[in-house]
């Protein structure tokens, strides 16, 4: 479908990998970027329709993407399924998705990456990419056709949901990998340690009589990972990281030559497990990697500030209502992230001034392109019209009710934010204005 073109009118344009923080037009057409700069006007060959969208007040950015999202399509369908999780996408001011591969079956093979694809097509709010199983059946035994789903149009792999079984399998698939310039995600968890696990071992776990899950569960795996990674010079990203322990490795075998790059999840960056034991166990507040202690938190947020985290990520895990009413030892692990994650930087980061908008858009759209080897990252002319805008004095709260999501499973209901995104555009087509999804053609 052919669309009009779109003037993007007095917006402040925050591009960081081009330099540019200023306030500018973009005039759109044909799907992609065609001009950026002061004082553009209405008026384009062909004298085509010309939408305006005034921008003014706003934060103009390279369309956000999400390199961490579960979709559960297939096999997991009355959880979410590509259609409710990209419009949670769009709602969230999100261009783009990371599929990960624990469906059902799992995605391992070049027809379920296909699968993938064609549905997002037919049925996808903003761009899907699929992430491939690293073995086969994510059973951590047997390689899986990496080479293959490329072809198909994998993105990157990862066995998430669990980590690559042994360094010796993970050695082999950096190797593989490495010979095409792909991304291996990795899930770092000693399952041994884990095992039974339904919290952060602390305090908190004790007064509750639950089963604790030790930091060393993820600086352990972390430490494997970098050293597999620094003998293989391999590509590898660490996601969902969530300790002290596992930033001060990263540090230290960055500062000895190993190239790694790591995400970080909202509600790691927020919320510690105090909050598990004063909300009364809310099945809300489990998650894998668990909430953590305070001062795990603060290293997080140090990290961000300095540099250390690459990319922000929801890891969004939509279950459905049923699942999560139940004991909190008996939930399942996982939240909706999708449609709170950028309003929670926003006004916890953002507006207080602890990081920049150009650090938002290296976190949420710069980085995520690069590690992914992904269109996005930049408004440039003759790229595609994936843009991100903010409105720094939005004021919402958060209503899981309302969730264009599946999953209702968050932590965050109730809370009222300041900032937020304002609107979504994929391929030049507005997908979501002023908090209302409003292309619904697809």
């Amino acid at each position: 479908m052919m669309t009009k073109d779109l003037l993007i009118k007095g917006g402040r344009v925050v591009d960081p990998a081009n330099s540019v923080d200023d306030v500018l037009d973009i005039l759109v057409s044909e799907g992609k970027i065609k001009a950026v700069g002061k004082g553009l006007d209405e008026t384009v060959e062909g004298n085509k329709e010309v939408e305006v969208l005034d921008a003014s007040g706003k934060i103009v950015m390279p369309g956000f993407i999400d390199m961490h999202v579960h979709l559960r399509e297939p096999g997991f369908e009355q959880k979410e399924d590509i259609e409710s999780g990209t419009r949670a996408a769009a709602m969230g001011g999100f261009t783009a998705v990371a599929a990960m591969p624990n469906t059902e079956p799992p995605c391992d093979n070049e027809a379920t990456v296909r699968y993938v694809l064609d549905a997002a097509r037919a049925r996808g709010w903003v761009r899907v990419y699929p992430v491939g199983a690293v073995t086969k059946g994510r059973q951590g035994k047997e390689l899986a056709e990496m080479g293959e789903m490329l072809e198909a149009g994998a993105v990157a792999f990862s066995d998430d949901g669990s980590p690559v079984s042994t360094a010796e399998v993970l050695r082999c698939a950096l190797l593989y990998l490495k010979s095409f310039g792909a991304v291996l995600i990795d899930h770092p968890e000693d399952l041994t340690l884990s095992e039974g696990g339904q919290m952060n071992q602390g305090p908190v776990s004790t007064i509750a009589g639950f089963r604790g899950i030790p930091d060393e569960a993820e600086t352990v795996a972390v430490a494997r990972d970098l050293l597999i990674a620094g003998l293989t010079g391999g590509k590898l990203h660490l996601t969902h990281l969530s300790t002290k322990g596992s930033l001060e490795l990263v540090r230290w075998f960055r500062e000895r030559g190993v190239e790694v790059t790591i995400d970080v999840t909202p509600h790691h960056l927020i919320l510690t497990d105090e909050i598990v034991k004063s909300w009364g166990y809310d099945t809300n507040t489990k998650v894998n990697p668990p909430l953590r202690s305070e001062e795990d938190v603060k290293a997080l947020v140090e990290a961000l500030k300095d540099g250390t985290i690459d990319a922000i990520a929801s890891d969004h895990a939509p279950h459905h209502l049923d699942d999560k009413w139940v004991e909190f030892d008996f939930a399942p692990f996982g939240i909706s992230g999708l449609e709170t994650e950028v309003a929670l930087i926003v006004d916890r980061f953002v507006i207080p001034g602890i990081i920049s908008w150009s650090r938002l858009a290296e976190l949420f759209s710069v980085n995520p392109a690069k590690i992914l080897g992904v269109p996005g990252g930049r408004i440039s002319p003759g790229e595609a019209a994936d843009i991100t805008i903010i409105d720094p004095e939005l004021e919402f709260a958060v209503d899981p009710r309302k969730f264009e999501s599946k999953g209702k499973n968050t932590p965050f209901g109730g809370w009222r934010l300041t900032g937020a995104p304002w609107a979504t555009i994929v391929g030049g087509e507005i997908k979501m204005k002023n908090r209302v999804l409003i292309n619904r053609g697809n």
